[in-house]
């Protein structure tokens, strides 16, 4: 007996789901731009950071985009003046998640 039997004995109401349908991205909604996020990184008082900026959609777009990104990277951070602000150097790792969403990256600075 196999799992699936087994928790079809366990669960026999249960109606499986495709699994393409629970993986949708949540950045579906969010507007793919033709010009390139400027992916920067500074130091402020000696520490780190990584400052995104150059997004010309909406603003609750632009927050969504840092919530994910902090939520992925399991970092702090904040969004001002239309620019996201990621607490240390992640530039490498924020432009291969902005790449996989189907952003334009344009790395600026080191």
């Amino acid at each position: 007996m196999d799992l699936q039997d087994q928790l079809k004995q366990l669960f026999p109401d249960h109606v499986p789901s495709n699994s393409s349908e629970v993986n949708k991205e949540e950045s579906s909604d969010l507007w793919l731009q033709d010009d390139p996020i400027i992916c920067k990184y500074e130091k402020r008082k000696g520490k780190p950071i990584t400052i995104l900026e150059g997004y010309t959609g909406a603003t609750e777009d632009f927050k969504n985009l840092a919530k994910q990104l902090k939520q992925k990277l399991s970092v702090g951070g904040s969004f001002k003046d239309d620019k996201i602000i990621i607490q240390g150097d992640y530039r490498d790792k924020i432009m291969q998640i902005l790449k996989d969403l189907g952003f334009n990256v344009k790395r600026v600075g080191g």
